[in-house]
């Protein structure tokens, strides 16, 4: 039987060596890299193809979420798992509205790993058990909530708003996306008037509550 094989990113290196060690200690699975990145992360996937990547949620730059939403445009084959600390509702809906195959609490047991590999392989769905199935009844019935809001928004523009909620300047944005500042206050102005927000720290809490970034970044 050919092997499953794995991209693991996680920002953590004690908890990717930890995580890259319970991966490797599965029968048929193959961790080909891993990388601490959500832009590793995709040049990682379309390098690679994987069959799976197994990816934080919480990473900075890039979150798993974004990794998630452009990885089927580098390798349509490879299915997303999403590692996260929180099995609040709207990270759970936005992870599947980014299309993900398996979402996997960091508290979980160690056997929950191998299970989500095996789930996803099979073309399921896995969601750790803690995530409550009022969840999943609840993503299938909402409304416009602001995972929508940010799903209307373009990739850059989603990318801004992160960059925007991690407290980076807009200097440093420009040399991170190697555009210019006046690029980034247009992206921002743009963002703003999409989302009907007027300043930074609104901006923040609706990247919190969509799931752009954790709420204890």
């Amino acid at each position: 039987m050919k092997p499953t094989s794995v991209i693991l990113a996680d920002d953590h290196h004690l908890v990717r060596a930890g995580i890259r060690s319970l991966l490797e200690s599965i029968d048929g699975v193959v961790v080909l890299a891993d990388c601490g990145d959500g832009r590793e992360a995709l040049d990682l996937i379309e390098e690679h193809r994987p069959d799976v990547a197994v990816v934080d949620i919480g990473m900075p730059g890039l979150n798993g979420l974004e990794v998630a939403r452009r990885a089927s445009q580098v390798s349509s084959a490879t299915r997303i798992i999403i590692l996260s600390m929180y099995a609040d509702p709207s990270y759970v809906r936005q992870a599947l509205k980014a299309g993900v195959a398996g979402y996997l609490l960091k508290g979980a047991a160690v056997s929950e790993l191998s299970l989500a590999l095996a789930a996803v392989m099979q073309s399921e769905t896995y969601l750790t058990p803690k995530v409550s199935q009022t969840v999943v009844e609840g993503f299938l019935r909402d409304g416009g909530d602001e995972g929508e809001l940010a799903d209307d928004l373009t990739e850059r523009q989603r990318e801004i708003l992160q960059l925007i909620a991690e407290g980076r300047s807009t200097r440093e944005m420009a040399e991170m996306l190697d555009v210019s500042v006046k690029t980034i206050e247009t992206h921002r102005s743009r963002v703003m008037d999409r989302l009907g927000i007027r300043d930074v720290p609104g901006l923040v809490r609706f990247a919190i509550r969509a799931g752009l970034v954790s709420p204890d970044e």
